[in-house]
């Protein structure tokens, strides 16, 4: 029965591309340096949404006989949901680390708050703008919540809201934690979902409200903490709670319904 199960999730993850064709897209951003992503253009999308995985943020993007692969971070919330972000009529963009940044530590200690990155994910902003003039939202989870935080803040293009899932609230070695950047210059409207059985360390359920109480100048700001799913493996990684493992559909249902209300 679980075979069947994992077939149809591998069925279900395909077919959905015969509506929504990725692509893999390469932009040159600093010089040499590229900027990699998978972009998912389903027909007359309503927003796009640019999604941040959590970790070091290297997802080893390539292109196998003109479909896009990933080399790592296939377990990731958001990297295993991106078709249901597809569904819902929006552009995804799923991005890489950069090129410069492809080695083991990938973006840890610093880069997901540096200057060079707003500069890489500038470019992915200007060029989903060309694709079609719509709003554009960041999206991150556990360590991508620095990303999309940091962005936020600092990009020089339009950044129409923020979601925020499984937030890094407290920080470590692998870099800073939300709660500690300027999240009163955030004017955008900001989602922040947490699981109430999350058991990372960096990532408890109760650094939503933190976040959330930070956010003095933004549109709106909402928290909401799920319940059920599963967990299989390490707290921190995202075949667990913290990952949303098993209520994939819901979480996404929910971000969604945020963003068209915004």
């Amino acid at each position: 029965m679980r075979l069947l199960s994992n077939f149809l999730i591998l069925f279900l993850s395909l077919t959905s591309y015969s509506v929504s064709a990725a692509e893999l897209i390469s932009l040159k951003t600093r010089g040499d340096v590229t900027q990699k992503f998978i972009l998912i253009k389903p027909d007359n999308p309503t927003a796009s949404v640019i999604l941040f995985s959590g970790g070091a943020g290297t997802l080893k993007l390539a292109s196998l006989f003109g479909t896009p692969s990933l080399g790592a971070g296939t377990t990731n919330f958001l990297v295993r949901s991106r078709d249901l972000f597809a569904d819902k009529g929006l552009m995804v963009a799923v991005v890489d680390a950069p090129s410069d940044k492809q080695k083991m530590k990938g973006m840890f200690k610093g880069f997901r708050s540096s200057e060079e990155h707003v500069t890489d994910i500038d470019a992915v902003i200007a060029y989903l703008k060309q694709q079609a003039d719509i709003p554009v939202w960041l999206v991150g989870t556990s360590r991508g919540t620095e990303s999309a935080t940091h962005i936020t803040i600092n990009s020089a293009q339009q950044v129409s809201g923020l979601v925020l899932t499984s937030s890094m609230s407290k920080r470590n070695k692998g870099g800073k934690s939300v709660v500690m950047m300027d999240l009163a210059k955030i004017t955008q409207p900001t989602l922040i979902a947490t699981h109430e059985n999350d058991g990372c360390a960096n990532t408890p359920p109760e650094g939503a409200e933190l976040i959330k109480d930070k956010l003095v100048n933004a549109s709106s700001a909402d928290v909401i903490i799920f319940q059920g799913g599963r967990e299989t493996g390490d707290s921190c990684k995202g075949l667990s709670y913290h990952g949303f493992l098993g209520i994939e559909d819901t979480v996404v249902d929910k971000i969604y319904d945020f963003i068209a209300a915004n």
